[in-house]
C-alpha cells in the first residue's frame, strides 16, 4: 500500500483488517477497494495490496485474484441468477467495458450461456457486460466453450465462502497499457477450492437485515449513482438525506450549490449576511475534510445563478437519477425546491426531500381542537403540535458507517470561488480581516457542536433555569449557529438534554421557540419585512442615522448596550438577554424602527436566522402577534446580566478603572474618580446619545396610540386588542373545513380578523392618551439575582399574578354577560352573602351597541 495516497491507504487498511477476521467477504472488500481506488487504480494496485495473504491464506489470495481476473476479463456474458434459499445467495453486478474491436465483441456476444440448476434454465445475454458469479466449490462455469454446472444444493455447512459483489460501473476510459497482466486462467480461478468457515448467526442476521432493509430488487445492483445536496445540513450524524441516500445501495455524489441571488431571499429579506456566509465556509470545509478522511468522498461545489438548472446539468453530467435533499422551510426556498422538483422529474429524476431541520414540520402543525386564541405564544404552539401532530420525533441516526463512491466525479469549483469568506481590502491593497475574533472564538466543526452542547449540558445546565440572563458567566449553550447550520440536529439536542436527568423545562422550550419561528414564517411570509398588525404600518419612526450608526457600533453612551453591540461585531453573537436590551433601547428609546434592527442583526450574527430573527423583531417592534409586556431598562437591566460590571469591562475596557457603582453609569460618576480612572467622557467613552429616557419612551408609547387611533377597523371594541388577519387556510383547518376557503366567511375587509395578545398599556393609552399616569407601566426594574433581592423579586410576581388573576376574572364576567344578552337572558346577581366591591368603570366590559342591535 506504499503507492496509495494517505486518504486512500488508511480506508483500505481497515478494509483488509476486516477480510482477515472474517467481517468482510472477498466481493465485499474487492467492491470497498473499487470504491475507494477506482477502476484504473484499482487494477494497477490490487495484486500489491494483496499480495501480503499469499503466504499466510493462500485461498483466500486465489480467491481475491480470480475475482480482480474475472472482473477485468474481455471476454464475458452478463448472465442474470435467481437464488432458492438465502443461504445460498448468488449476485449478479455489471460493468460497461469499452472494446477496441467492436465488430469482434459482437459476434462473441451472439453465443448463448446456460446455468444449469437441477430443473431451472435462465438464458440471459446483454451488450458490453462484465459478469461476476458466485459459486461453491463445485459449480461450473459456460463461458464460449466451457460449461460449468452446478448440482443441487446440499446443507448449509457444505457451502464454500459465498461471494455476493456490486461492482462500480467502468468508468469508460481506454485500457492502460502498462496495466498488470492476471495471473491465472479462467479454469484456475473457478477451481480454487477455498476452505468453507462456518458463519455465525450474528452475521447471518445482519445480512438478512441488509437484505431485507435493501430497495434493490434480489439479484440486481443499479448503478446510477444518487446526488445528496447539503444545504443546511452539515453534518453526519443524524442525517435522514444521507441515510435515504446509503439505503439505495448505490454511489453517493455529496454536492453543494450556492447562488447568492437565490439565498438572499425576497424583498430585502437579507437572508445572508457577512457572519452567516464566513460561517458557512469553515462549516463547508470540516464537512468536507470529514468525508475526505474518513469514506474517501468529498463534495462537489458549484456556484450558479439558478439551482434548478445547475442540477440538472449534474444530473447529466453523472447519470443520477434521485436527488436527496434536507428540506429547508423559508417561502422562497419552498418555491424554488418546487421548480426543481417539477424541473428533474421532467427528466423522470427523483427529487425526495426529508424532514430533519425543525423538530415539528411547520406545514403539519395547525390548530384544529386548540383554536386560534393565544396565537404566537409558544404555550399555544405546544398545544397544537401536542394536539394534531401525527409523527413522533423519533431518536436521532448513527452517521454512516461507510459512503460508496463513484467511479468517476464530475468537476468541483474551488471554494474560493464561492466568496463565502472574502474579506475587504483598503485603498494600499491591505486586508481588513473582520472576521478574526469570530475564527479564534468558535469551533466550526461538526464535532465541535457536539461538544459545545456537552459542555453546557454537564456544567451550564444547572445554572440556566433561574441564571440564563447573565452575560458575564457561561450560563448559555451557545449552539444556536450549529442549529442555524444543521451541524447538530435538534433531535440530538432534544435528546442529550432528556438524557441528563436534570431540570431542562427552559432549555426546551427555546427548541419550541425555533418551531413556532420557522410555523409563523410559513403562515406569514412577509414577516421580515412587513409589520404583521397592519395598524402599526404607518406607525411615526425617527430616521436620525447617526443614532442607528452609534447604536450598531456599539457608542450609545450606555455601557450595557455598547458591550453588547460590540460584543456582536467582534465575535458574531450575544446572548438572549443582551438581545433583548438592545433591541428594547433602539425601538423603545431611540425609535428607530425594528426593521434596521433586524437587517444588523441579518448581517452581523453567525446565528441570523430569518424566521427566529424576524418574529423577535416584530415582537420587539411592537408588530408582532405577540407582545412583549415588557421593556429592557439599559441601565437597570444591568442589575441583572452583569450586577458586578464584568461583562462591560470585558467589551467596553475604557471604562475597566470605574467602581462598580458607577460601571453601568459613567455621568453620574464624579469627575475625580473619572480621572483616575483614566476615563474622559466624549473622549474615552461617548456621551449618552439620549439623555432623558422616560421622556423618550413616552413619546413612544404616543407614536403607538396614534398610529392604533389611525387604523380603528383594526382595533376590537369588546376586548381593545389589535385584530390580525388570519390565512384563509388555517381558518378553514381552525374550523374543521374541508373545502379550503370556499367555507371560509369573511368580513366586509376581506379577511377574517382574530383579536391577538395585545400589551395592556397600550389599551390603556388608547382609551385615555392624555393620563399622565401609568397603572401598566412594562419597564422591568431589575435584581441582582432571583436568590439575593427577594424582597423585589416576590413582589413583582405578586403583583403579576393578581393582575393576571384579576383579567382573568373579569374576561370570564365579560363572556358571560355577553352570552346572556344575546340569548336575552337575566344578569347573573350578587350572591347574598357574598361581599360587594365598590362599582368601578371597567371600560373593556361595556357592550357595544352593535352586538344590542344583533340581539334584538
Amino acid at each position: 500500500m506504499d503507492a496509495l495516497l494517505p486518504a486512500e491507504g488508511e480506508p483500505v487498511a481497515r478494509a483488509m483488517d476486516k477480510l482477515e477476521c472474517g467481517q468482510l467477504d472477498p466481493d465485499e472488500f474487492y467492491c470497498l477497494v473499487l470504491s475507494i481506488l477506482g477502476c484504473h487504480r484499482t487494477r494497477t494496485h490490487f495484486p500489491a495490496i494483496v499480495r501480503c495473504l499469499k503466504g499466510k491464506e493462500p485461498a483466500l489470495y486465489m480467491e481475491l485474484m480470480g475475482l480482480h481476473t474475472d472482473y477485468w476479463n474481455k471476454q464475458s456474458t452478463d448472465i442474470k441468477v435467481q437464488s432458492f434459499d438465502t443461504d445460498f445467495e448468488l449476485a449478479i453486478a455489471r460493468s460497461l467495458q469499452e472494446q477496441n474491436n467492436l465488430a469482434e465483441k459482437q459476434s462473441e456476444l451472439s453465443s448463448v450461456s446456460k446455468i444449469s440448476f437441477a430443473d431451472v434454465a435462465k438464458k440471459s445475454s446483454r451488450r458490453n457486460n462484465t459478469v461476476f458469479l458466485s459459486s461453491s466449490e463445485n459449480t461450473t462455469f459456460c463461458n464460449n466453450e466451457r460449461t460449468l454446472q452446478m448440482p443441487p444444493k446440499t446443507n448449509s455447512h457444505q457451502i464454500t465462502r459465498e461471494k455476493t459483489c456490486i461492482i462500480n460501473s467502468y468508468c469508460g476510459q481506454p485500457e492502460p497499457e502498462d496495466c498488470v497482466t492476471c495471473l491465472h486462467s479462467e479454469e484456475d480461478i473457478f477451481h480454487v477450492k477455498s476452505p468453507a468457515p462456518r458463519q455465525n448467526k450474528a452475521k447471518q442476521s445482519r445480512r438478512s437485515r441488509r437484505k431485507k432493509n435493501s430497495t434493490l430488487a434480489r439479484g440486481q445492483v443499479s448503478m446510477r449513482p444518487v446526488m445528496v445536496w447539503f444545504r443546511r445540513d452539515l453534518r453526519l450524524h443524524d442525517n435522514p438525506a444521507l441515510v435515504g441516500a446509503l439505503e439505495l445501495g448505490v454511489p453517493i455524489i455529496p454536492v453543494f450549490l450556492w447562488s447568492i441571488k437565490e439565498e438572499s431571499g425576497e424583498n430585502f429579506t437579507q437572508a445572508t449576511g457577512g457572519a452567516t456566509k464566513y460561517w458557512l465556509h469553515h462549516a463547508l470545509v470540516q464537512l468536507n475534510q470529514s468525508l475526505v478522511q474518513k469514506f474517501g468522498s468529498h463534495i462537489v461545489f458549484r456556484e450558479t445563478h439558478s439551482c434548478a438548472k445547475e442540477l440538472l446539468s449534474l444530473v447529466q453530467e453523472t447519470g443520477a437519477d434521485t436527488v436527496i435533499v434536507n428540506a429547508v422551510y423559508e417561502p422562497w426556498l419552498n418555491k424554488r425546491d418546487d421548480l426543481i422538483s417539477e424541473t428533474l422529474r421532467s427528466q423522470e429524476v427523483k427529487f425526495t426531500k426529508c424532514h430533519s431541520y425543525c423538530l415539528h414540520e411547520p406545514n403539519s402543525v395547525n390548530t384544529e381542537g386548540v383554536g386560534l386564541r393565544g396565537i404566537g405564544s409558544v404555550t399555544h404552539f405546544m398545544s397544537c403540535c401536542k394536539r394534531n401532530h401525527p409523527a413522533p420525533i423519533g431518536v436521532p441516526l448513527d452517521a454512516p458507517g461507510c459512503l460508496p463512491t463513484p467511479s468517476s466525479w464530475p468537476e468541483s469549483a474551488d471554494m474560493e470561488r464561492l466568496n463565502l469568506a472574502k474579506m475587504p481590502h483598503r485603498k494600499d491593497g491591505t486586508v481588513i480581516d473582520w472576521a478574526a475574533t469570530i475564527r479564534k472564538s468558535w469551533d466550526f466543526s461538526e464535532d465541535g457542536a457536539y461538544r459545545c452542547l456537552v459542555n453546557f449540558l454537564e456544567d451550564g445546565i444547572k445554572h440556566y433555569e433561574k441564571e440564563s440572563g447573565r452575560t458575564d458567566k457561561p450560563y448559555t449553550s451557545h449552539i444556536s449557529p450549529y442549529l442555524h447550520f444543521g451541524q447538530i440536529s435538534p433531535r440530538t439536542v432534544l435528546q442529550e438534554a432528556y438524557f441528563t436527568k436534570k431540570n431542562v423545562p427552559k432549555f426546551l422550550r427555546k427548541l419550541a421557540w425555533r418551531d413556532l419561528a420557522y410555523w409563523l414564517l410559513v403562515l406569514f411570509p412577509h414577516m421580515p419585512s412587513e409589520p404583521i398588525r397592519p395598524a402599526y404600518k404607518n406607525q411615526r419612526w425617527n430616521n436620525d442615522k447617526n443614532h442607528l450608526k452609534a447604536w450598531q457600533k456599539g457608542l450609545t453612551g450606555y455601557p450595557l448596550v455598547d458591550a453588547a453591540m460590540r460584543e456582536l461585531w467582534l465575535t458574531g453573537w450575544m446572548n438572549n438577554y443582551a438581545r433583548h436590551v438592545v433591541a428594547s433601547f433602539l425601538v423603545a428609546y431611540l425609535h428607530i424602527h425594528w426593521i434596521h434592527g433586524y437587517r444588523w442583526f441579518q448581517d452581523t450574527l453567525v446565528d441570523a436566522d430569518v424566521a427566529i430573527n424576524a418574529m423577535m423583531w416584530q415582537n420587539g417592534g411592537m408588530s408582532g402577534l405577540d407582545h412583549w409586556n415588557f421593556v429592557m431598562h439599559p441601565v437597570d437591566s444591568a442589575l441583572t446580566c452583569d450586577p458586578n460590571g464584568s461583562y462591560v469591562r470585558k467589551w467596553c475596557p475604557e471604562l475597566a478603572g470605574l467602581p462598580d457603582e458607577y460601571i453601568h453609569k459613567p455621568w453620574k460618576c464624579a469627575p475625580s474618580q473619572l480621572r483616575r480612572a483614566g476615563v474622559l467622557l466624549g473622549q474615552d467613552y461617548p456621551h449618552r446619545i439620549v439623555q432623558d429616557l422616560e421622556e423618550r419612551r413616552e413619546q413612544s408609547l404616543k407614536d403607538v396610540v396614534e398610529a392604533r387611533q389611525k387604523h380603528p377597523e383594526y382595533l376590537d371594541k369588546v376586548s381593545g386588542c389589535d385584530m390580525v388577519p388570519i390565512p384563509d387556510q388555517l381558518l378553514a383547518l381552525t374550523l374543521g373545513c374541508t373545502n379550503g376557503d370556499d367555507e371560509v366567511v369573511k368580513n366586509q375587509t376581506g379577511c377574517f380578523l382574530l383579536p391577538v395578545i395585545t400589551r395592556k398599556e397600550f389599551k390603556y393609552k388608547t382609551l385615555k392618551p392624555d393620563a399622565k399616569d401609568n397603572p401598566y407601566n412594562t419597564v422591568l426594574k431589575g435584581y441582582v439575582s432571583r436568590k439575593r433581592d427577594e424582597t423585589i423579586a416576590y413582589m413583582n410576581e405578586r403583583h403579576f399574578t393578581a393582575s393576571t388573576i384579576n383579567e382573568g376574572a373579569q374576561r370570564y364576567d365579560r363572556i358571560e354577560r355577553t352570552v346572556r344578552l344575546m340569548e336575552d337572558l337575566p344578569q347573573p346577581t350578587d350572591g347574598q352573602n357574598k361581599s360587594r366591591r365598590t362599582k368601578r368603570y371597567d371600560p373593556f366590559s361595556v357592550i357595544p351597541s352593535s352586538y344590542l342591535h344583533l340581539a334584538n
